[in-house]
């Protein structure tokens, strides 16, 4: 029995793969498209619809009521402030992750993962129990310097620190770690200071991470609930203000509010996807 020669014997296996059917691939394909629709397009698309089912009136007067217009302002400037400290403090912190060695560094680094397993109901009753007002720091900032740490502004910006601490340093840590260290010991060597080095020669090649992780830290903060219904139930933010109209029946203001978060979300996403598609360009 004479075997085929090498090329008729590919000519054949290439022939046999055109023909073979492609139902696996279309039913692949199907399967991803209909779980993406169901679970992320119609529910977005059914947010929109009650929220202007009632007329742009309805959805604008809804939106301008004071307790949604606050809730969805201080929903904002906490999460702009929990961001800018997360975005300096988690850049830092993935810097001395990659950077040195030191006791401890490997319990540390699976730490910086834990605000991503604990439930956020937890996080609220960890603040409570060390910065509430029957304890000996809140007991201080509340008596002696007349501020309130929890059920105020400030404990809804220590939850939100807590959940969106990692985002940034998941999103820098590895791109130091692809960073040549050439370049930083040639800088060092013409006598650039190690802040200089950081500042001229890391930072630009790590900005697109941090703007990333800052972003994401920032969307993360607009969907948070569970801690802050624990740290901060007055004043409200748009989440807990949602939950509220939503136990009262009022779906029309929850969805008015909700669309709003939405076009924040996918702003934020899409502007997440730009930056990815430039630095990897």
């Amino acid at each position: 029995m004479t075997s085929l020669p090498l090329n008729s014997r590919t000519d054949f296996s290439r022939a046999a793969r055109r023909t073979r059917p492609a139902w696996g691939k279309w039913l692949l394909r199907f399967s991803a498209v209909i779980y993406l629709l169901a679970f992320v397009a119609v529910p977005v698309v059914v947010v929109n619809v009650e929220g202007f089912r009632s007329g742009l009136d309805t959805f604008l007067a809804d939106l301008s009521r004071p307790a949604a217009l606050n809730a969805i302002w201080l929903t904002v400037w906490t999460a702009a402030v929990m961001t800018v400290i997360n975005v300096i403090m988690g850049t830092l912190t993935a810097y001395v992750l990659v950077g040195y060695r030191f006791p401890g560094k490997d319990i540390l680094n699976t730490l910086v993962d834990l605000p991503f397993a604990i439930p956020t109901l937890v996080t609220g009753v960890m603040l409570v129990l060390l910065y509430g007002p029957q304890t000996a720091i809140g007991g201080f900032f509340q008596n002696q310097l007349g501020f309130k740490l929890l059920f105020a502004p400030p404990g809804i910006v220590l939850a939100l620190l807590f959940v969106g601490y990692p985002f940034v340093i998941r999103a820098v840590q590895p791109v130091l770690l692809t960073l040549e260290s050439n370049q930083q010991e040639a800088a060092q060597t013409l006598g650039a200071s190690d802040w200089y080095t950081f500042r001229r020669v890391i930072f630009p090649a790590i900005r697109p991470a941090v703007v990333t992780g800052g972003l994401l830290s920032f969307a993360r903060a607009l969907g948070e609930f569970g801690a802050i219904i624990v740290v901060a139930q007055r004043p409200q933010v748009a989440t807990v203000y949602l939950y509220t109209q939503v136990e009262s029946g009022n779906m029309q203001a929850a969805s008015a509010v909700s669309v709003v978060l939405l076009v924040i979300a996918f702003v934020i996403t899409l502007t997440v996807d730009l930056v990815e598609s430039r630095r990897h360009a």
